[in-house]
């Protein structure tokens, strides 16, 4: 069999409005089915470096080196340059008609915002401001309980201030907002906020405002997300050193065979974080302690920062152990006088050829590769040098992992199974790499009035010639089935069946106790099998985005299994919907233990009971006062 193995997803639109609008920071983590990712391109903008402190980069969120992957190409051409290039921009359309906005990618701010025609205080930018006059869909989120309100009391308003005093605030309305001729998700009503007042780098950038993916009741992603629109999840693909290039996707993607994930847990910080433990250089490890990158805010991955900070001991450890390994390369002194750089000379124009490679260790023991490009900015002065994009976060215990980091590597943010997937890839090569016809998305964005949200994604063929459809309400998988041809006879396989499910478990990224070996039949020398995957945990479904990345592996024969099993074929798959269990089913463990508790309980109180009444009994028998009346006792004789 051969081709990939996708799903045609269809989802109805839900329409409902969201009209809390005041706690910023407040995280929504809504499920909502998934449906058509949203496929925004980035476009290179200016730069602002006067934030070179991690501290105030971090607090900052704005600035992001590349963009993002999915399965339509909406990608526009970007120039990575680290002293010329801060942050990349992606193009928005707010109100009817749209009014079109070049916005900052920000993984780090929870708000979506533009100057508005009414703003008293905003910067020259790249576009003209938003007129709420001229869109027949503006709607003011009136004051209520739940927001700060404007001096009148009649509108709901929100105010950003960022370390390098620079700042935001405006009023919050509720628009139609579309996504770009590419997107196949037609335009949602969003929050997003009217800007009235700006100050600092945000009145100086060139940029129009900031479109907000954070983890936040006003988050562009968990508004489309609590409306069903998209799946709890998003996508960014950043350009090289010398070659730009990239997309965003909000919504689910298919996961590329290989990517590499970390916990992200959203309760450890209000930022996207990841469970680093190690750092490698040159194959050797630094012996830090882990704890060591998890302070404060732990390790924070973010879009708006452009370089990476590290923790003191941490980037001491990491600057000597680099340091050791660069032979005969030159130090120099960095491009700006006004920063101590550390930079090298004599590497030429491949810096892979001189610079070493370094290993990110996650907590599950999986690796993140760090080319040279990833840690590395060309010095602007001398041909063949170059600078440690990697600095120490001051007195900050937090380590912040800017774009640098990610330069060609896909990352996704699963939000939904809170976790971080990383996959190195050439982003400007990405949809090439990836199959994805860009001549597809080549249409104009669905009308607004439309009510159709139904998505193709080409359907496949199983091997055995069935044609899986995805239609609306019959989205949600149970269980995925699938057979498989070993050459290796049935009594050889029988003894290696635990092991068989350990390594399926393995190259699927699912855990061992999801697969299930349900049926083995001989057949000539070989054996064939018949394997299950089950939801994790108490859940009754795998998630779209999951069940993608499991089809796609066992169609594309995505497994790595010892010789020892001999060759192997994947005949047939399937799936099947959730089974609907009773609450008595559900709930059959909870009540059995609760019972089991109860008697334990009961039998307990009883034995101690009748301990207490048998000793006290034998206690009050052997007891008799001094002026008893005892029976006479006759004398024995002697």
């Amino acid at each position: 069999m051969d081709g990939l193995s996708l799903f045609i997803l269809s989802l109805a639109l839900v329409a409902s409005e969201m009209v809390n609008c005041s706690e910023i920071y407040l995280r929504d983590f809504g499920g909502g089915s998934p449906s058509a990712p949203i496929v925004l391109p980035l476009s290179l903008s200016s730069a602002n470096h006067t934030l070179r402190s991690a501290e105030e980069s971090y607090l900052r969120r704005r600035g992001l080196r590349d963009g993002d992957h999915s399965i339509h190409n909406a990608r526009m051409p970007l120039f990575d340059n680290l002293l010329t290039n801060g942050y990349y921009t992606t193009r928005l359309y707010i109100g009817t008609p749209p009014q079109e906005f070049a916005l900052i990618v920000d993984s780090g701010s929870t708000v979506t915002y533009v100057p508005c025609s009414s703003c008293v205080q905003c910067g020259i930018h790249q576009d003209p401001r938003f007129r709420p006059e001229h869109s027949s869909t503006y709607e003011p989120v009136k004051c209520n309980i739940n927001c700060n309100c404007d001096k009148k009391k009649m509108q709901c308003t929100y105010e950003r201030q960022y370390a390098e005093m620079s700042s935001s605030s405006g009023l919050l309305a509720q628009e139609v907002i579309s996504f770009g001729k590419e997107s196949e998700l037609m335009p949602q009503r969003a929050i997003f906020g009217c800007e009235n007042s700006e100050s600092g780098d945000l009145f100086n950038q060139h940029a129009d405002g900031i479109i907000g993916l954070g983890r936040g009741q006003l988050s562009i992603v968990d508004q489309l997300v609590k409306k069903g629109a998209i799946s709890d999840s998003f996508s960014l693909c950043y350009g090289g050193m010398d070659i730009g290039g990239g997309a965003m996707v909000l919504g689910g993607i298919p996961l590329p065979p290989g990517m590499v994930f970390s916990h992200s847990d959203p309760t450890r910080s209000p930022y996207y974080n990841i469970e680093l433990k190690e750092i490698h250089v040159a194959g050797k490890s630094l012996h830090l302690n882990p704890r060591i990158f998890d302070g404060k805010h732990g390790t924070v991955l973010d879009s708006g920062t452009t370089y990476a900070y590290l923790p003191q001991e941490a980037f001491i450890a990491f600057k000597d152990a680099l340091t050791s390994k660069l032979g005969k390369l030159q130090k120099v002194n960095g491009p700006d006088p006004n920063y101590k750089d550390i930079c090298f000379a004599g590497a030429g124009s491949d810096p892979s050829k001189s610079f070493p490679e370094v290993d990110m260790v996650f907590e599950n023991g999986k690796t993140l590769k760090l080319a040279p490009e990833n840690y590395l900015f060309r010095h602007s002065k001398i041909d063949g040098a170059y600078c440690l994009g990697v600095f120490q976060n001051g007195n900050d215990p937090t380590t912040l992992l800017g774009g640098i980091i990610v330069r060609n590597t896909l990352v996704t943010y699963d939000r939904q199974n809170e976790r971080i997937g990383f996959w190195k890839t050439n982003c400007s090569e990405l949809w090439n790499i990836l199959h994805i016809d860009k001549n597809k998305s080549e249409k104009p964005p669905p009308s607004p009035t439309s009510t159709n949200l139904t998505t193709e994604l080409a359907p496949a063929l199983s091997p055995s010639g069935s044609k899986y459809n995805f239609l609306p309400g019959q989205i949600q998988i149970g269980i995925i089935t699938f057979d498989m041809f070993l050459n290796l006879t049935y009594s050889a396989l029988l003894p290696h069946s635990k092991e068989l499910e350990e390594l399926i478990a393995h190259d699927l990224d699912v855990k061992s106790y999801q697969v299930h070996l349900m049926k083995l039949t001989s057949q000539g020398n070989g054996t064939l099998i018949k394997l299950a995957i089950f939801p994790s945990g108490t859940s009754d479904f795998i998630s779209n985005t999951t069940a993608m990345g499991i089809i796609t592996r066992i169609t594309e024969h995505r497994f790595s299994l010892p010789e020892t099993f001999g060759s192997y074929e994947v005949v047939h798959w399937n799936f099947e919907p959730p089974l609907r269990r009773s609450w008595w089913q559900r709930h059959l463990w909870a009540v059995g233990l609760g019972i089991s508790v109860v008697v334990m309980v009961s039998f307990t109180t009883f034995l101690v009971w009748y301990l207490w009444r048998h000793k006290f009994a034998a206690s009050q028998a052997a007891y008799r006062p001094v002026d008893a009346i005892v029976s006479e006792q006759e004398m024995q004789p002697l």
